[in-house]
């Protein structure tokens, strides 16, 4: 970097965020750390064009999506009984009504907002598989004119847990939240925690009790007595009024308007009067945070050019001996996930267990009775009968059961998930307190909350086709046991049907559980050995730089270090007080 440039930024006495994180970006680069650039770099636009962040967060089935359509009068996003995918879409003021998409590692696509679903929807895009970065929908709204910018988050509790790992991850990013709360049921625990976590971060806070239409008056009192009541508790602090309003009535200009009024002048007052100090803090916040890690990476090229290069290859093969032994350390903290995956087995194996010995009785019986109804006819017909009977009988017996077990199942897999997380965090600790220093210097830590949740992928078998002759001779078969009455051969196989229904689909929670805390750990693994390549990556490309400069002489080294002393000058100048 030229010492005259730098020189000259450090004797501006006042820089603006959007200058500073401009600034930070042009660091981070040439530190060689492209993510804290582009991180900066898309900061400082936002801030530049004013514009602040408003999340709109809640239980999955809240009417997140129609609630937003009806505040922009504008039916721009998709809505219906299938969650958004595990992507924050952001809704930005613009003269045209557009959208547009960006792909991990690509840039900005334009596409029609009538294609959104294909890129947001659990639908068209499940667990984002197309790998969508992020996605923008603009539209001439009043209401987002002054650089109010919506943020669609996942829904919370739906059955894709990446939706709520999605939904947390985007926490750091806002800067007010709308909370969308609902009579049936009541805000819950997860929707307590988004709130508490968005709670510490931003002081506004605007709560709407949506679908007023469909709960009484003396419901709708009583359910906002009570999310006032716990979420205060929970934040420690008022939070103001609860506007009870209807997206759906406002979509369709029906209905009384209830708080609606008050509810759009409460958004219109949040751009208005705190607009500007939650684009400031953003910038702030977003400063502090990538100025940090540069720091860290300043640190670490200056120790590399003050000792000797034989010193810092020393150090270099500790630090890759420990992250080798580090590494093997994943593959034996595997025994304690293997741990936590057995008990998590053994307690659904005995459910199972209880359950098979209550239901088996109960639908040989009732499948007994269903045989006597069926009329004793020709072979192939009676087989079709008979399996779908048994199948009705199975899925009548298993499918409520499965219902309350997959329930179950949600919760003892974010259990052991967390369990996991705390394994792994526990064990990057004790690295970073090793002797080797750089370890002390780990980019970030392990988040529950940021993908390492499966979803689930359960579904009742019926395997009808089973019903179906497995060959021409059993075809032929059937045909002569209809023939000449022996039908009973048929029931026999039917019965058989019937218990491997029973049998098996009682396990397909189990299964799925267990497949989806094997999915978790492997990529759990995965993200520990990426931190470890990242420690690794940044103390290598340090010692680099300093063999190159030694390699020119001492008058390089001190140029390299002056260089450096100037750039932490700089960051440091740049971080708000």
């Amino acid at each position: 970097m030229n010492t005259a440039r730098i020189n000259t930024r450090l004797a501006t006495q006042e820089v603006g965020d959007e200058a500073a994180l401009d600034r930070l970006a042009d660091l981070g680069k040439e530190m060689g750390s492209d993510r804290i650039r582009e991180e900066a770099r898309t900061l400082a636009q936002r801030v530049a064009e004013g514009r602040f962040y408003v999340a709109c967060i809640g239980q999955f089935k809240r009417g997140k999506s129609t609630l937003l359509n009806a505040l922009i009068g504008d039916q721009l996003l998709p809505t219906g009984v299938l969650p958004i995918t595990t992507v924050p879409t952001v809704i930005r003021y613009g003269k045209l009504r557009r959208a547009r998409i960006r792909f991990q590692g690509g840039s900005w696509k334009d596409i029609a907002p009538e294609e959104l679903p294909q890129y947001v929807s659990e639908e068209n895009n499940p667990e984002n598989q197309k790998g969508v970065a992020a996605v923008e929908a603009f539209c001439p709204s009043p209401l987002l004119a002054g650089g109010l910018c919506f943020v669609d988050t996942p829904g919370l509790g739906s059955v894709f847990g990446g939706n709520t790992a999605a939904t947390a991850a985007f926490v750091p990013h806002i800067d007010a939240a709308l909370v969308v709360v609902g009579a049936d049921p009541p805000i819950a625990g997860d929707e307590l925690k988004l709130v508490e976590d968005v709670g510490e971060q931003v002081r506004d806070l605007i709560v709407a009790l949506n679908k007023a239409d469909r709960t009484s008056d003396a419901d709708l009192e009583a359910v906002k007595s009570f999310t006032r009541r716990v979420l205060e508790k929970r934040l420690g602090r008022p939070v103001g009024a609860i506007y009870e309003v209807s997206g759906q009535e406002r979509i369709e200009h029906r209905g009384p308007e209830r708080d609606w009024p008050r509810f759009i002048g409460a958004l219109e007052t949040l751009g208005q009067e705190s607009g500007g100090g939650l684009v400031r803090t953003a910038g702030e916040r977003g400063l502090r945070r990538l100025s940090e890690e540069l720091l860290a990476i300043i640190l670490e090229e200056k120790e590399a050019l003050l000792r000797p290069i034989e010193q810092s290859q020393r150090r270099i093969e500790k630090l890759r001996q420990t992250i080798s032994e580090a590494n093997r350390s994943v593959h034996d903290i595997g025994f304690m996930f293997m741990a936590e995956q057995h008990r998590l087995s053994d307690r659904f194996l005995e459910q199972r267990k209880r359950f098979l010995a209550e239901a088996v009785p109960r639908a040989n019986a009732e499948f007994r009775e269903g045989l006597k109804l069926l009329k004793q006819r020709y072979g192939p017909r009676f087989r079709q009968e008979a399996f779908q009977a048994a199948q009705a009988v199975a899925e009548k017996n298993v499918v409520p059961w499965l219902r309350m077990e997959q329930s179950r199942a949600e919760e003892e897999y974010k259990a052991v998930e967390s369990r996991f997380v705390e394994i792994g965090n526990d064990f990057l600790k004790k690295l970073s307190e090793s002797e080797v220093r750089e370890l002390s210097r780990m980019p970030n830590a392990l988040d529950s909350e940021k993908g390492f949740r499966v979803r689930s992928r359960f579904t009742f078998e019926g395997l009808l086709h089973v019903a179906r002759p497995a060959s021409p001779l059993r075809y032929l078969a059937d045909m002569s046991i209809g023939g000449i009455g022996l039908c009973s051969l048929i029931e026999r196989d039917a019965w058989a049907f019937l218990s491997h229904l029973l049998e098996m689909n009682s396990a397909r929670v189990q299964s799925d559980v267990l497949e989806r805390v094997q999915e978790s750990r492997g990529q759990l693994e995965v993200e520990i050995r990426k931190l470890l390549h990242e420690v690794g990556r940044i103390a290598e490309q340090a010692l680099e730089h300093a063999r190159a400069a030694k390699a020119e002489g001492e008058p390089a080294v001190a140029a390299a270090i002056e260089r450096l002393d100037y750039v932490e000058r700089e960051v440091l100048s740049l971080r708000p007080s």
